[in-house]
């Protein structure tokens, strides 16, 4: 993880610099000394580029003098518009055009110095890079930068901020990193390999295996692993951070670590991207490192199904009636509508077992809520609306944004069997939707929303200040939700 500092706001001695401006206001004593160390340079470029602070515009400065290597002007926009969300992605701006920097600092310029901790977590995962399987040497040419440096007109208390901060980058890398695995690395059993690690942070780790969920009667999710030689596994995450007898809020995530569509099986084109549909437990595993992290004041469990969707003499067939842990029979007309299977189990694993205050449950679940909501938002299905109303605004503070979708009595008669209690589709039309009526029927009367992550858990171009590729997309936004509305004092 890139490297945070945090210095008094002095002129540094060269290197990269990124000033922050903000539209409409006066220019800073620190671009007032950077300019005049250049000879003008910073006013003749910002002039030429007739920047004048608007919100994601940037001006790049390069060899202009006095040791500089590039500094860079950074607009935030409106200072009345301005707060951590935009703070973070200032940061992320800044790391990702520093170039092959190996260390650079970033100046608050004419914005509120008590953002700087966000400024620098924006940073850190602007700075984000998945270079695991790449030869060194370009991969070191072209990914340097190391360290940061922000300046601020209170150290000491900017650092004390960052701290949880840092944790929850560390929660969003974690995320980022086990969707970006390939699916011949991080299969079931590598999955729980590294969940397990995160002991050390004094998360309890628990891992159900085959034979204690078949004991289960967890006939849903058994029945998706039952084509793969991967095994399956069930994992439980628990950080005990609250009151010894509060009930636990409860995460639970799909981890389908590669999916084929099974014998319903996906056209070939773009199923390589499949290796991501296990980005919801992915999310699950990096809010319990970022609660763990902080040390979070609150009861919280996180439970992950991990299983491969595969295609063998042993897979599933459409048309196989399965019972679940809860009980209830499911025809499987479609063995690639598989991510509802894997949940139903856990979902009532965790409201059985746990006996939650509430669930949330996160899954790259439906194509469908992609063509409803395009990239932008992820689809929040819910019983309850206070829950929703919190997830929303957790939502809207982080970036990570969330609509919420109907549902209602209309959708579960799409999901009538004839020979069993419930089919695991519905049909085409809304189709993210019945599948979340699906899942209601396994949460029984506990407070419980569904995130349809599938639009937002990977990005094909870089967004706001953030890199292309997995986006960690809920770790914060939960993070948020968790803290502003459990934490206890």
């Amino acid at each position: 993880m890139l490297q945070i500092s945090f210095s008094p706001e002095t002129l540094p001695d060269g290197g990269a610099l990124a000033l922050l401006l903000a539209e409409g206001q006066d220019r800073p004593a620190i671009f007032a000394a950077a300019d005049k160390a250049t000879n003008g340079a910073l006013t003749r470029a910002a002039e030429a580029d007739d920047f004048t602070g608007k919100d994601g515009s940037t001006c790049v400065v390069l060899a202009p003098g006095a040791g500089f290597s590039r500094i860079v002007l950074i607009g935030v926009g409106k200072l009345d518009a301005f707060g951590a969300k935009e703070a973070e992605a200032a940061g992320g701006v800044a790391a990702s055009v520093f170039g092959a920097q190996e260390k650079a600092t970033v100046a608050l310029g004419n914005v509120p110095h008590g953002f700087a901790a966000s400024v620098a977590q924006g940073a850190v995962l602007g700075a984000y890079h998945f270079s695991l399987y790449h030869s060194a040497p370009a991969v070191e040419k072209k990914h340097r930068l190391a360290s940061v440096t922000v300046l601020t007109a209170d150290p000491a208390a900017a650092d004390a901020a960052f701290a949880p901060l840092a944790a929850v980058a560390r929660g969003v890398i974690l995320t980022r990193d086990l969707v970006t695995e390939p699916a011949n690395v991080l299969n079931p059993e590598e999955f729980t390999a590294r969940v397990t690690t995160l002991r050390s942070l004094g998360l309890e780790v628990e891992v159900l295996e085959q034979a204690e969920m078949e004991k289960l009667g967890f006939g849903a999710l058994l029945g998706v692993a039952q084509g793969s030689a991967n095994a399956p596994r069930t994992v439980i995450m628990r950080w005990n951070g609250g009151a010894k007898d509060e009930a636990p809020l409860a995460f639970i995530g799909k981890g389908v670590t590669f999916d084929s569509g099974g014998i319903s099986i996906k056209p070939a084109a773009g199923m390589e991207e499949m290796k991501e549909d296990m980005a919801g437990a992915a999310t699950v595993t990096g809010l319990m490192t970022a609660l763990a992290g902080r040390k979070a004041k609150v009861n919280a469990v996180g439970v992950i199904g991990l299983v491969e969707n595969m295609v063998s003499g042993t897979a599933q067939r459409p048309g196989d009636v399965v019972r679940s842990a809860s009980g209830q029979t499911i025809e499987v007309l479609n063995t690639d509508a598989e991510g509802r299977l894997v949940l139903a189990d856990i979902l009532w694993y965790a409201r059985d077992r746990f006996a939650p205050k509430l669930m949330v449950d996160l899954a790259t679940l439906t194509g469908a809520i992609i063509i409803s909501l395009g990239h932008e938002y992820a689809g929040l299905f819910s019983n309850n609306d206070d829950l929703s109303a919190n997830l929303t605004a957790a939502g809207t503070a982080t970036g990570d944004k969330l609509w919420r979708m109907p549902m209602g009595a209309e959708y579960d008669a799409m999901l009538k069997s004839e020979i069993a209690d419930m089919k695991n589709i519905g049909g085409r039309p809304g189709g993210s939707i019945t599948a979340a009526q699906f899942l209601k029927r396994f949460v029984g009367e506990t407070p419980w929303a569904h995130l349809d992550i599938a639009g937002t858990a990977w990005s094909k171009t870089p967004r706001n200040g953030q890199p292309k590729g997995a986006t960690g997309f809920g770790v914060r936004l939960l993070n948020e939700f968790v803290q502003k509305n459990y934490e206890t004092v």
